[in-house]
């Protein structure tokens, strides 16, 4: 059931996810389109979320903007200074500014990197992670993993395990989605792109995501005159995923722009994003089991034991 209402404020709007956002050029949303898709969100009852460009947006956009609850999703570069105080999300594109989040400890930040930053600096997770509500990491070129990358991500998330545990034990809870989101969930909770949420963009027409609109404008699901027509809208549901309705990857992004982009089906991930899901599923497997050597955590928490990574190769027991 749709949930959410993500709303490009421009064309330049921050990604927070797998996908780059080329788009250089100032592309702001119509002012008439930006009160058209809030008042959808409205009238459908939906949690909207506003995805900012870098630069300030005018003040009768920013009146807009606040007539309605929401949330704000701003990059770390964004020139608006003032939106750093009001954002819930702040996106990191890169490690050098990192320590920019330290000013602001009660934000939920995003860091976009590639796997090999992530393997050179991961060190640098320990001291963030003690200082910030919550940190989603997000690896930008998941699809290039090879046997050697799964070994070297499986020994940084061992590491990054026994940072989180310490902390436990100090009586901090840092939240970090690789490894902490797949003890507290009990069900599957995915990016939820054209199921649960959809994107209205720049030009007034909806998308299953921010993604799609940038790879063909024309892959648009509707628009606010409209309204929606999702087509064949049952395979964005984990329903009909034939891997995934057996998985519990549970923290699993399953990002259907990654999914058609590498398989060709947006309901079916590649072997690379199961493997790196399911090593993040065992390694937070390992980190619940080191947490409760020092008292009672979650007792009704279970995450079983498995001898694969890739659930595909259980198709046939399935």
């Amino acid at each position: 059931m749709l949930q959410y209402l993500i709303i490009l404020l421009d064309d330049t709007s921050t990604s927070y996810c797998h996908y780059e956002n080329p788009k250089k050029d100032a592309g702001l949303i119509p002012l008439n389109i930006l009160k058209a898709g809030i008042r959808f969100g409205m009238v459908e009852n939906l949690m909207i979320q506003f995805v900012y460009p870098d630069y300030e947006l005018p003040g009768e956009y920013k009146e807009a903007i606040e007539s309605i609850d929401h949330s704000k999703i701003v990059s770390s570069l964004c020139n608006d200074k003032s939106l750093a105080d009001e954002a819930d999300v702040i996106v990191f594109h890169d490690w050098s500014g990192i320590s920019y989040a330290m000013t602001f400890p009660d934000k939920s930040y995003v860091l976009r990197t590639t796997k090999a930053k992530l393997f050179e600096r991961y060190l640098f997770l320990k001291e963030f992670l003690s200082k910030v509500a919550r940190l989603n990491i997000v690896i930008t070129d998941i699809e290039t993993f090879d046997d050697g990358d799964y070994e070297q991500y499986k020994l940084i998330l061992h590491t990054l395990s026994e940072n989180i545990e310490k902390m436990y034990v100090d009586g901090l809870a840092p939240q970090l989605n690789l490894l902490t989101d797949r003890i507290m969930l009990k069900e599957m909770n995915n990016c939820g792109a054209g199921d649960t949420n959809i994107t209205l963009a720049p030009n007034g027409k909806f998308y299953i995501c921010h993604a799609f609109y940038i790879e063909n404008e024309d892959d648009c699901i509707g628009d606010v005159k409209r309204g929606l027509d999702i087509k064949n809208k049952q395979l964005y549901k984990l329903k009909y995923s034939p891997i995934c309705s057996h998985c519990d990857a549970y923290q699993c992004k399953r990002c259907v722009w990654l999914n058609r982009k590498t398989t060709l089906e947006v309901n079916t991930p590649s072997h690379e994003q199961c493997v790196v899901a399911h090593l993040e599923r065992n390694s937070s497997c390992e980190l619940l089991k080191s947490i409760r050597k020092h008292g009672k955590f979650l007792p009704e928490t279970e995450i079983q034991e498995i001898d694969y990574l890739d659930p595909f190769d259980k198709r046939k027991e399935w």
